[in-house]
């Protein structure tokens, strides 16, 4: 009843001509939207738990679902905490970091004050809507650990990574006491805090889990490619709200964002696929997203910026660059297994190089309060400098702090990044989660896996002998191309086949192959 009491005495209080609540100063439009885009910023951190899932293997799917979901926890928390405070409080005396005004959400609640950037909205639902901003950046460098990194070191790996590194990089360029901030950086939607952060930050991490075991890799690729689509739907829809409603006053910007970000996707998507079909003679359904996915990207921290016209250049530049640039972690030998470096840290890049150049003073004065000089296309050329430095400053901080922490956290005893090789044998889902995604993934492995027994789960308790000698319907058989057990007359005949020893299977499928070869 207290709660009640507690609203009753808002009410009274937003009719009170003296009273700084409510309706005397903030308009429902802006509400709407900060709800809104704070809805939508979460349907993608689930969407990118489908598409992490849909790229590894089946018997990791269900480990990195729930290392999103973990993360994205632990990262509300850690916001409401003290991530707002350190990023947006607008109290704070340093260009780099804010201080602990806003710790556990204080002056956000009660009085209803005016947000950060002085517009009308409440600063309760600009800090909501924020914090799904740290979330996305965490869940998509979470990718990292895929296939190979253990659940608990991540719990303190998320909370000290976006206290040290996403809250800094945060005030930098959207607190109005940050330097970026000051110095005219044009960064809309995240480009530096979101993209660069995630993609070089979680190219560090891979690189201190090391390489997945090579023979691991035999014959490697995602497990479910309808997964993965529908991720990528999922990631689309939400960030139409990511970028369209940054700018929090519906306005003309917001319809300039979302047509700016479905150009950027398009055109990225339909670069990415094209080139890998030139390479393969094969329409790739994975590459398709995989394009998508980095015009939306490079759409981030332009999309607000630049024309129209410039997000068509914008997408074919960031699916050409970002499809050569996967190439980087053969290079450096790096497995990064998602490439979250090329599809998030380099498209992140291209769109704030971008911004220097088709920056457009026009389009960020369509929401009304915006003042800046643009890019060169306004003459402006000394935006390019200022783009350069705050890209660098942003690659140069998190892969130095990303570096230090997963080297500490490493070092402490039950927290090592790394699973250990029987682990990766069997799969993260058994090793790590204990449940799978798949019932048939407990006697099932790997696709390739001929007999359907060669990692069998740990809790399979059945006798293995008496489930080599059961009588099983032939469509349950793997049927697979250069799996298929040749049929008997026996088993014409009754429908079922025999199935004999592991050996016997072995060399039944070998003398298939080997005749089928011949003819």
């Amino acid at each position: 009843m207290s709660g009640y009491k507690h609203l009753i005495e808002l009410v009274h209080r937003s009719t009170d001509p003296n009273s700084h609540v409510w309706t005397d100063i903030y308009s429902e439009a802006t509400i709407i939207t900060m709800v809104t885009g704070t809805c939508l910023v979460l349907i993608m951190c689930f969407g990118l738990a489908y598409l992490y899932s849909g790229l590894a293997r089946r018997k990791s799917a269900l480990h990195m679902i729930f290392a999103v979901f973990l993360v994205l926890v632990i990262s509300i928390f850690q916001w409401y905490f003290w991530g707002y405070s350190l990023a947006f409080s607008s109290t704070a005396t340093n260009k780099f970091i804010g201080n602990l005004h806003n710790f556990g959400y204080m002056n956000v609640n009660e009085a209803l004050e005016l947000g950060p950037q002085e517009s009308k909205y409440p600063e309760l639902a600009f800090a909501n809507f924020q914090g799904m901003f740290a979330s996305i950046t965490i869940c998509i460098l979470i990718g990292a650990i895929c296939e190979r990194g253990r659940i608990l070191p991540i719990i303190p790996f998320t909370f000290i990574w976006l206290t040290l590194v996403y809250c800094p990089v945060a005030c930098w360029v959207w607190n109005s006491n940050g330097w970026a901030y000051k110095w005219g950086v044009l960064d809309y939607a995240g480009g530096g805090p979101v993209e660069i952060l995630s993609g070089f930050s979680g190219f560090v991490m891979s690189y201190f889990l090391g390489k997945r075991r090579k023979h691991l890799m035999v014959n490697f690729r995602p497990h479910n490619v309808s997964m993965i689509t529908i991720g990528t739907t999922m990631l689309w829809f939400g960030w139409l709200g990511f970028n369209g409603l940054t700018c929090v006053i519906p306005s003309l910007k917001s319809v300039y964002a979302i047509m700016n970000t479905n150009l950027c996707a398009a055109f990225g998507g339909f670069t990415w696929v094209l080139l890998d079909y030139f390479r393969t003679y094969h329409w790739s359904t994975v590459g398709l997203c995989s394009g998508i996915i980095c015009g939306l990207v490079a759409a981030t921290p332009s999309s607000g910026c630049i024309p129209l016209w410039a997000s068509v250049i914008l997408g074919i530049v960031s699916g050409a660059v970002c499809n050569f640039s996967t190439i980087i972690k053969v290079w450096l030998r790096v497995d990064d297994s998602l490439d979250v470096l090329a599809e998030h840290g380099m498209a992140g890049v291209i769109g704030l190089f971008f911004n220097a150049i088709f920056g457009s003073a026009t389009v960020l004065g369509y929401d009304g309060y915006t003042e800046h000089e643009g890019g060169w296309i306004d003459h402006n050329w000394k935006q390019m400098y200022k783009q350069i430095a705050y890209i660098f400053a942003v690659i140069g901080y998190c892969m130095a702090v990303t570096a230090l922490i997963c080297y500490v956290i490493n070092k402490i005893p039950c927290l090592q990044l790394r699973a250990s090789e029987e682990a990766e044998e069997n799969g993260m889902d058994e090793d790590q989660i204990g449940e799978f995604a798949y019932d048939y993934v407990e006697i099932r492995r790997n696709f390739f896996d001929v007999n359907g027994f060669e990692t069998p789960a740990s809790n399979f308790n059945d006798d293995r002998e008496s489930m080599l000698e059961k009588q099983v319907p032939l469509k349950t058989l793997p049927q697979e191309s250069g799996h298929a057990i040749p049929e008997t007359s026996d088993s014409k005949a009754s429908g079922t086949i025999h199935v004999g020893s592991q050996d016997s299977i072995k060399q039944s499928v070998s003398n298939n192959h080997n005749s089928s070869t011949s003819s």
